[in-house]
């Protein structure tokens, strides 16, 4: 796989979210991730967890030849063709309306998009969950009792300056928005380099 699309971030944090995921989820299931980028999460988490059918999807056109290489390569057959999918849409197009999931993972998106891609993918995780399904989302935030590190404040200034509606979200705020959508924040796990896992239930 050494010609395609490789995020050295991926590789590092793959094996300690792969970890908790071993912990949250069930024996088996169905899975959706959003945001999948260049795959490498779906290909590790896929070929660990044997019993689950992972799903990957990605807002990017242009990421999903890497991505269906990338399952090709993988010969895994529980790990899917991707999906076109911008949670952004009032209705998320490339799945069915009765499509359910039993967990949806969604790992560094909601720091590179704006604010409002919250409150959606909580809208359609809460579409397509089962009930008692989880979603669970990886990345950096802010938590109002505990000090920022400072490279999570540098992090957020460099978003920032490149797109004024990006950086790190107050994990309050989106505790509020899975609230509102019905589901419930009901784990959080610290992570390396700063990176919470969260879990929801919905």
């Amino acid at each position: 796989m050494a010609d395609l699309p490789s995020s050295p971030a991926a590789d590092r944090n793959k094996q300690p979210i792969l970890d908790v995921l071993r912990r949250v989820l069930g024996e088996r299931g169905a899975a959706l991730e959003i945001a999948s980028g260049t795959g490498q999460h779906a290909a590790w988490f896929a070929a660990a967890l044997g019993q689950w059918d992972w799903q990957p999807s990605d807002a990017d056109a242009a990421m999903l030849p890497a991505i269906a290489e990338r399952v090709a390569q993988s010969g895994l057959a529980n790990l899917r063709p991707p999906l076109l999918l911008d949670v952004m849409s009032p209705r998320w197009l490339s799945l069915d309306a009765g499509q359910r999931f039993d967990a949806i993972y969604c790992a560094n998106m909601l720091h590179i998009s704006p604010a409002a891609a919250c409150a959606a993918l909580m809208d359609g995780a809460a579409r397509h969950l089962v009930p008692g399904g989880l979603l669970i989302t990886y990345g950096p935030y802010f938590e109002a009792d505990v000090p920022p590190a400072p490279s999570n404040l540098a992090f957020d200034r460099s978003l920032r300056a490149r797109d004024a509606s990006w950086g790190i979200r107050q994990l309050d705020e989106v505790a509020a928005e899975a609230r509102r959508a019905g589901l419930v924040l009901r784990e959080r796990h610290g992570m390396p380099a700063n990176n919470l896992l969260l879990v929801f239930r919905s």
